[in-house]
């Protein structure tokens, strides 16, 4: 029996990531005054690969997955970007973030462009094998894309360090030679980068208390609620609360919890590391990951998927500052909102930027087959996105702009720079 998955499951409409994407880059365009052939050239995407492929289950029966591969800009340098698996994926979300990982790469000062992927899948309904067959297959599928010196993949949603083994290890067969700069964000034993697994996160930590202070807002006894209680989520509460914050509520895609006192976050940690999600933990009261971003907290870090703060909600968000630990979860339409209402949000270009600074330090090492120690790692990442951010701020407050379009104008400008000494070929 052969059956096709190209679509994801029908729901509730929302903001179109790929609109929201191309409007916040516009913003920026028109801040800039950007020329506009310019203009046009970085509103789309220069490569956009469909794949079908197939992938035998376990019980012998066939089914045919929908995967892609986008890269959005090459002015900087080779693409970058991670790979999703999730039943929600479609290919105007992988444009988004594609786009989206142009301004990051650039407003940190990486030399690479932006790519992403994804495939249409519910990884939790596969065995280990079957996961295996559907990400070497989909690598070999994308294999015409990707490589050390064009386009480097890495960790997203529902995605690991053993994924990006095989991906590592595929591509390595069918060149006849390892390639471990070929992926970031692999085990250790391959080539992986010591401190890659707590690389978002902690940028994410790290972006957060620079704000406060930036703000004056003190960080002991900051309450701190986080949805998406993933990789990233998980070590910012942890380091958040390591620095005197108080974590009152966590979220993941099956519900939370919540309580005024605080979470004990490392147990948190360890219920869903045993369970696989925090239904079930026993150290607060049951929360929606909706009514969990309108709490009454200092600081909201939305760290699962996009379009979680929108115009329906953003009247309802009380926390003073938002950082975006996430791609894409707050809506243009909610920006507004909340910036009309004085909530200061960092976007996700400058927040969550961590993840790919360590990347671009694990390609460096596998290019040269020389490994840095994990402290020097944390502490170039952290000089990294305090720049990032000092950057970002300073653009707003010279322009009297939102923080987001400050970092988007510093972003936007350094790749148009680029482009346009490279000129156009031929």
């Amino acid at each position: 029996m052969t059956t096709t998955v190209s679509e994801a499951p029908a729901g509730p409409v929302v903001d179109n990531p790929w609109e929201n994407a191309q409007r916040q880059f516009d913003d920026a365009a028109a801040l800039l005054g950007l020329e506009p052939g310019l203009q046009a050239v970085l509103r789309q995407c220069k490569r956009e690969l469909i794949v079908h492929f197939p992938v035998k289950r376990d019980n012998g029966d066939v089914v045919v997955f929908e995967g892609f591969r986008v890269q959005h800009n090459l002015g900087l340098g080779p693409a970058k970007g991670g790979i999703r698996f999730h039943p929600g994926v479609t290919l105007d979300e992988v444009r988004a973030l594609a786009m989206w990982m142009t301004w990051k790469c650039a407003l940190s000062g990486l030399p690479y462009g932006g790519a992403k992927g994804g495939v249409v899948v519910d990884p939790k309904a596969l065995s280990l094998s079957e996961l295996e067959r559907l990400t070497r297959r989909y690598a070999t599928d994308i294999s015409v894309l990707i490589g050390p010196e064009s386009d480097i993949p890495a960790p997203d949603v529902n995605t690991t360090p053993q994924i990006m083994a095989w991906i590592m290890d595929t591509i390595s067969m069918s060149r006849g030679y390892s390639t471990p700069a070929v992926v970031t964000g692999k085990p250790l034993a391959i080539g992986g980068s010591r401190g890659r697994n707590t690389a978002t996160g902690r940028g994410v930590a790290v972006i957060t208390l620079l704000t406060c202070k930036r703000l004056g807002v003190p960080t002991s006894g900051a309450t701190v609620a986080v949805q998406g209680f993933g990789n990233a989520g998980t070590h910012a509460a942890r380091l958040l609360r390591e620095r005197g914050c108080v974590v009152t509520a966590v979220s993941d895609s099956r519900g939370g919890i919540t309580s005024p006192r605080g979470i004990d976050v490392d147990a948190a940690i360890e219920h869903k590391r045993r369970t696989g999600s925090l239904e079930g933990f026993a150290g607060g009261d049951a929360i929606s990951n909706d009514d969990l971003l309108e709490l009454p907290v200092d600081i909201l870090i939305p760290a699962a998927l996009e379009n979680q703060i929108t115009s329906n909600n953003a009247e309802r968000v009380h926390a003073r500052i938002v950082v975006e630990a996430a791609n894409g979860p707050t809506t243009p339409r909610a920006d507004a909102i909340l910036e009309r209402r004085g909530v200061t949000v960092v976007p996700d270009i400058v927040a969550n930027a961590g993840g790919v600074i360590v990347s671009y330090f694990e390609w460096v090492q596998d290019l040269q087959s020389f490994f840095w120690a994990e402290d020097e790692i944390n502490r170039r990442l952290e000089t990294m996105v305090e720049q990032a951010l000092t950057d970002a701020w300073d653009q707003a407050d010279a322009r009297r702009v939102s923080m987001r379009k400050g970092a988007y104008a510093v972003a936007v400008d350094r790749v148009a720079e680029a482009m346009r000494e490279r000129g156009i070929y031929p």
